[in-house]
This record gives C-alpha cells, structure tokens and sequence, in this order.
C-alpha cells in the first residue's frame, strides 16, 4: 500500500509530490537548494510534521552539495544560512527543529573535515532520516492496529498518511497495518478546511489502497458520533508539548470534545521525534497562523466579501486530557502524562 514516494531524491536533488495540485494531477516537485526546500515547506507543496523534517535534512544536504566547492569559510557560513533559513519555514512542527538539529550534530562532529567529506556526510545522514521515519511509522503502525478491531469505522481529522510522512504514515499507518493485518476497517475523513487536506489527500490516500473512506463536513463529525457510526478517531500531531497536550491542525481540539462527550476513544500517533520536551504544555506551543485568503476562497474560487476580516491558525491544542492513548514507536502510552512521556526516553 502507498504505491508512491513522498519525498525522494533523483540525480543529485530532492524531488517532492506537490502536495497543492492532488488530487487532480500527481506531479513532482524538484528542489536544488535549501531556499527551494523552505519554499515548498512554507508553500505547503510538502506538509506533516515528519515529512517536512526529512525534507529539512535534505535541505540542508543539498546546500552542502552546493556548496562544497566554495571553500572552507563560504561553505560554513552558507550552510548557516540555510539552517537558519529552513528553521525559519514553519514554526510549530517539531520535526523540523528535530531533523535539522541532528543534521547540525551530523555537520559538527565533521568540523576538520574536507567540505565535499562534509557534503557527503550531511547527504546520508539525510537518507538515514528519510529511511528511519518509514521503518518507525511501521513499527508504530503495529503498535497502533491492535487498538483498532475488525469492523470498526474510524474517523481521522487532517492528512497523516505516506503524504505527511516519508512513508507509511502515522495516523494512516495505523489504519494501514491493521488492514495488512486482515482486519476490515473503513475510514471517515473530514474535510479539514481551510486547505482541504481531509478531502484533498487523506481521501485519496486511502481510494489508491482501495481502503474504503466516506468523506464529511468537518461539521459533521458529531452527528455521526451520536448515531454511533464512528468507533474511534486517529490523527497525527504536529508536535506533542512534554505533559502530554497535542498541537496538530486546526479543528483537532474540536474533535477530541466531540469524542469525549460520546465516549469514542481519541488516539494520536506520533514519532518520538514530535515530542518536544523542552515544551512544558500546549501553551508553550507557538501556533502559525496563514493568510486570510486560505479562508476566504480556494484558488480560483472567493466565497467571502473582499472586505471581510479572517482568522487562520493551522493548528491548536489539544489537552492531554481528552487523548486516550499515544502510539509511538515504543508502544502505545494510554492516558499520557509528563511521566509516562519522560519514561519514553529514559
């Protein structure tokens, strides 16, 4: 399943599908250098948390490529730029912080070395990164479909799939492994507006596995709770602050009262690589807001007056509280809090 790549690199760059054009058309998007990377990042041409630190870390190896024969000073002081220029690109996802401070690492302990030594290093710790989220979204996902019981209908908020990922997914892996596993499950996807990524990319997700999914108005989702029809809800996250509370995108919060109030379990799958513990709860968690136009139309289309005022946060938080379990790659925390977060790294 997921018969696609993501991310993937060809020919001495990074290819990317262009997230902004499905589900109409499937193409790739090639990036050279790490201002090419940030862009597709702050472009939304690649998103999800886990995806968006892989393309970092290729980011960063690519303006090394670049820039291996510059010499020793422009090097450096070029590959700073790109750092900081890529960290600049989305402020809440952790995985971007994540990825870029082990490339950091990564380009630290080759201080003395040759620039193209240095270069090539960046490139394959890039490709281990990449290599590494596939093999931990599995294990997550194995971890995850024993929560979900065959029949089950299961509804998911956003796109946390292979798109949102270097492959597999998180939320998406769970429902992928549990259908690999021979369970039959089907999949409610709300809309996820403003972008759309319920609609535009979880749905088509899951129609290219043949995973049969019912699309929603994100303001729908309570009434199908009520009448029963959804057994659970899975999303991904964005980051996930040290006692537990959940930033992904917005209208998550919204689902997770919903699920309270009719007592359907509410899971987040997520990498250890979105916990960030030197976040102490959900209020520490900057939130990016975008543009207004996001709200006010999509593309072509303007549904709102010229000279009305809109509000964008792409994300919000959800208490720690309202989260029934975890699904990490070390298994499955039930009822997260700050201690069972810090036994995840001890």
């Amino acid at each position: 399943m997921a018969g696609f790549d993501t991310l993937r690199w060809r020919d001495g760059h990074l290819e990317l599908i262009d997230q902004r054009l499905l589900p109409g058309e499937c193409r790739y998007l090639a990036c050279d250098s790490a201002k090419a990377v940030a862009e597709a990042i702050r472009g939304m041409a690649v998103r999800g948390a886990p995806a968006i630190g892989c393309a970092a870390a290729y980011g960063v190896a690519l303006e090394a490529h670049r820039l291996r024969s510059a010499g020793p000073e422009k090097f450096e002081s070029g590959l700073e730029r790109a750092f900081q220029l890529l960290a600049g690109s989305r402020p809440t996802a952790a995985n971007l912080f994540w990825a870029l401070d082990r490339m950091r690492r990564n380009r630290d302990g080759r201080r003395d070395g040759d620039p193209k030594a240095i270069a090539a290093g960046l490139l394959k710790e890039a490709h281990a990164i990449l290599q590494e989220d596939v093999r931990l979204n599995r294990r997550m996902g194995e971890h995850g479909a024993a929560l979900l019981d065959d029949g089950m209908q299961v509804l998911t908020h956003c796109n946390a799939g292979a798109l949102a990922t270097a492959g597999h997914g998180t939320a998406l892996g769970v429902i992928r492994s549990a259908v690999a596993a021979g369970k039959s499950i089907s999949v409610v996807v709300d809309e996820t507006r403003p972008f759309l990524q319920g609609a535009r990319l979880t749905a088509w997700e899951l129609a290219q596995d043949g995973i049969p999914v019912t699309l929603i108005a994100d303001s729908a989702a309570g009434h199908f709770m009520r009448r029963g029809e959804i057994d659970a809800v899975i999303v991904g996250a964005d980051r996930v602050a040290a006692n537990g509370d959940v930033a992904n995108k917005i209208g998550t919060y919204t689902v997770a009262v919903l699920a309270q109030r009719h007592s359907v379990p509410f899971y987040v799958a997520c990498p250890l690589s979105t916990i960030d513990l030197g976040v102490a709860s959900g209020a520490d968690i900057p939130i990016e807001e975008r543009g207004a136009e996001e709200v006010t139309g999509y593309r072509d289309v303007r549904w709102a007056p010229a000279e009305v005022t809109a509000r964008n946060p792409v994300f919000d938080v959800t208490p720690a509280a309202l989260v029934t379990a975890l699904v990490t790659e070390k298994g499955v925390i039930n009822a997260p809090d700050r201690n069972k977060i810090m036994a995840l790294f001890q």
